[in-house]
């Protein structure tokens, strides 16, 4: 006889964490976030849970158990045509079944109750999914923009048939979950329409790394379908826990997204309709929205204890927020910390005339195989274990064949979209966005994918070198003398973090200008002189997120500066203020109209002797408004500040006088203010400039290069001598006495240490307070170090 008295309909309010047997997962945890922390703040549309108690009983309404046991009977779990043909019958089995007539009324009396005939969201909820090791998202089906009785009822019956499509069968089998131990709740629940305004994805925890102390969220405009598709690349921002707790500018960095489509509803259906080009340029939520969306992952993540992936989508109708989904983030909080794993390509045999194209990184591995260009998801049958799968985007479909990858690369998509998030929860090396991998990789050819050199992931011709070191960072013991990191690159700021330190010794804002900035500042500042339409539409398109051009400089010098400092916060983050050469500087975007040109611009015009320069004071100012903002506005007030190629005592003085002016005083909401030790004359006069400065940092390169008269531009006479030469030894030992006398803070951010170790045990004998290294050298260094 069949069972009527179970509960068949549970309303938001009623349903907590406890309940997962009960309506699955994703109804659980809407539960538990309606009943508590919409008390918090959290929006959360309402909404009902068929429970799974409903789905079970529709199942022996209907008399399907025994037709779908033997509907998977021999089951050939690695063909995917087998699976597909099988999936088919049993779902078609599900979605014609009869809905028995009392659960039926059931169902459209709760609906009722939200009122008028309303538009809902149908979602599919497993008793099985969003666990800890475990994510089941995206293997069920959902239905959006549902309106109407018979609507409704058919949506449900589909979702019910959905706990058997091909990849909710395949990915049951990988991860051993008897099928008939998962049952399918169903979610109904308040459309928010942000069809009309934006939606996304977030989460508390920065995915590519497992950096703990970010919250990542990309956001796009329209529904959120375009995201996990990977159809548009969204607006990508960071926002930093600690400050945001401290009510600062937490907001690290905004990176705008090429959202030239957007999803919308179209009748019963939906479509996709071009996004007008002003709105592309513009983010599809503003500071305050991102702020929102970011307290409230941090009250979802301290309510569940756990780094979260969390959905989100904007009503176009009222302007509200909210939060409609929320699970486990199942990758990095597995991780054990314990463990660093860097897989390392050879650079030798990896050149850049190898590089067949490029996307974004998921995660930080390396794989390679043969590639196999794959245009429809019809040809995946073809594909054969350990190729490097190489298409225009994935879906939940493609999971069978990403599971069995060699790496991923697709044309399409961002770090949020379906092939970056199940490749992560997989483990399979995966390149998104490269825009043209299906046509400029060849079928069948050998490649190298690599996400193990930056946020840049490669794809190169043939099969490069490589290796995975682990070291067990338990075991590691640790030197008298600090270890800080020379860290240049914001986008590998994160991924640093995770190396054994003791903060960072240099952080170079060359780096920064360099890739992000691109322009010369001159070309900025004098933007309206300018003659070059050319170049000014080379700028225009930079800088078309700022209203004005001297905002672009110091907004995105900012960024990056804010990204290295949050990254190692509290620690000490000792940034180099700018020091490009002139032949360097004349490489930047409009650099021929403002730099001269020097026989030797290695001991030219540089450092120091620019700042107070009349050609160059207003841009030195900029840095310094960037550097007041990272330290003020945003709190990071780990951020100290390091003069290099200081000549002399007055230099030094017009130098700090000019950066007080801009706000930027020493001793001031904890200023420090380092200086470059890497000409004579700064050991000569050190106890002089002491006075001057709080810290001093040893460049070993320019010490070298003026101690013994070398031109380090020059590979003529590079056999000269290196850092090792008694002479530039005798000057460092001297450095660090007079450091020691004057009871100033002494380290060393030159590349010697990094390249040869025992370089390392030779400062720490002379008691140097720390030794800046370049990331790939510290675990060998303090091996190293570690010897009698």
């Amino acid at each position: 006889m069949l069972k009527k008295t179970k509960k068949h309909i549970l309303w938001f309010k009623d349903i907590s964490n406890k309940d997962v047997p009960l309506v699955g997962g994703k109804n659980a945890s809407l539960g538990e976030m309606y009943s508590e922390l919409s008390k918090k703040g959290v929006n959360i549309p309402n909404g009902f849970a068929i429970t799974a108690e409903a789905y079970k009983y529709f199942i022996e309404f209907n008399n399907l158990e025994g037709r779908i046991r033997s509907g998977l009977k021999g089951l050939k779990k690695n063909s995917v045509q087998d699976l597909t043909k099988r999936a088919s019958k049993i779902r078609s089995l599900i979605s014609n079944a009869k809905m028995p007539a009392d659960l039926e009324l059931k169902i459209l009396n709760a609906y009722h109750k939200f009122g008028k005939a309303e538009d809902v969201a149908v979602r599919s909820s497993a008793t099985a999914e969003d666990l800890p090791d475990a994510s089941f998202a995206g293997q069920q089906e959902t239905y959006l923009n549902v309106v109407g009785r018979k609507e409704l009822i058919t949506s449900v019956k589909d979702c019910f048939a959905s706990l058997f499509t091909a990849r909710a069968i395949s990915y049951r089998v990988e991860k051993k979950f008897n099928h008939f131990d998962v049952y399918l709740s169903v979610t109904v629940q308040k459309m928010v329409r942000s069809d009309l305004a934006s939606s996304g994805v977030m989460f508390s925890i920065d995915t590519e790394s497992g950096f703990e102390d970010v919250i990542l969220i990309n956001s796009i405009y329209g529904l959120g379908e375009n995201i996990v598709q990977g159809k548009v690349n969204p607006d990508e921002f960071y926002v930093f826990k600690p400050t945001l707790a401290k009510n600062k500018n937490a907001i690290l960095s905004k990176t705008l997204g090429n959202k030239n489509i957007k999803m919308i509803y179209k009748g019963d259906d939906v479509e996709n309709v071009k996004v007008k080009p002003a709105d592309q340029d513009k983010f599809s939520i503003n500071d305050k929205e991102i702020t929102q969306l970011a307290r409230w992952a941090v009250i979802i993540e301290k309510h569940y204890d756990k780094p979260m992936d969390i959905e989100w989508a904007k009503d176009g109708k009222t302007n509200k927020l909210f939060i409609v989904q929320a699970r486990p983030e199942t990758v990095h909080s597995q991780k054990d910390v314990n463990v660093l794993e860097e897989y390392l390509i050879n650079k030798k045999k990896a050149s850049e005339d190898k590089v067949l194209c490029v996307g974004k990184a998921v995660g930080s591995k390396i794989g390679q195989g043969k590639a196999h260009v794959i245009r429809d998801v019809k040809d995946i049958n073809k594909f054969r274990p350990g190729e490097v799968l190489v298409t225009e985007m994935t879906d939940p479909d493609w999971v069978p064949v990403m599971k069995i990858a060699g790496a991923i690369v697709t044309n399409l998509g961002g770090r949020t979209a379906h092939a970056a998030i199940v490749s992560r929860e997989l483990g399979v090396p995966c390149i998104v966005g490269t825009g043209d991998a299906n046509e400029k990789i060849k079928n069948y050819e050998n490649v190298t994918v690599s996400c193990a050199e930056g946020e840049v992931g490669k794809v190169y011709s043939g099969l490069i070198d490589y290796r995975v070191k682990k070291t067990n960072l338990k075991s590691l013991k640790k030197p008298k003398t600090s270890i800080m990191l020379n860290v240049g690159e914001p986008e590998r700021a994160f991924e640093f973090s995770f190396v054994p330190n003791d903060g960072v010794g240099l952080a170079r804002e060359e780096f920064i200008i360099n890739n992000y900035i691109k322009v010369h500042p001159l070309a900025l500042l004098n933007y309206d002189k300018l003659k070059s339409k050319a170049l000014k539409v080379q700028i225009d398109k930079l800088t078309k997120e700022y209203s004005k051009k001297t905002d672009f400089f110091v907004g995105e010098l900012a960024e990056g500066i804010a990204r290295i400092a949050a990254a190692f916060y509290p620690k000490d983050v000792i940034v180099r203020l700018s020091d490009f050469k002139t032949n360097e500087y004349v490489n930047l975007i409009g650099g021929t109209n403002f730099e001269p040109k020097e026989e030797n611009p290695m001991i030219g015009w540089r450092g120091a002797s620019r700042y107070y320069d009349p050609k160059f004071i207003e841009i030195f100012k900029l840095e310094c408004k960037a550097l007041q903002k990272v330290r003020q506005e945003m709190g990071l007030d780990n951020v100290k500040i390091m003069i290099p190629f200081v000549r002399t005592l007055d230099e030094a003085k017009k130098v700090i006088q000019i950066m007080s002016s801009q706000g930027l005083k020493r001793g001031k909401n904890k200023l420090e203010i380092y200086m470059m030790v890497e000409i004579p004359a700064n050991i000569i006069l050190a106890e002089e400039f002491a006075k001057l400065f709080d810290g001093f940092s040893i460049g070993s390169n320019d010490l070298t290069q003026l101690t013994l008269g070398l031109d380090r531009d020059s590979s003529l006479i590079a056999h000269v001598g290196n850092e090792k030469n008694e002479a530039v030894k005798k000057l460092i030992t001297q450095a660090i006495q007079a450091a020691k006398k004057t009871k100033t803070k002494i380290g060393i951010c030159g590349q010697a240490p990094s390249d040869f170790p025992d370089f390392a045990k030779f400062l720490s004998k002379q008691g140097i307070d720390s030794i800046s290294l370049t990331p790939d050298s510290v675990i060998k260094t303090m091996i190293e170090m570690n010897k009698k």
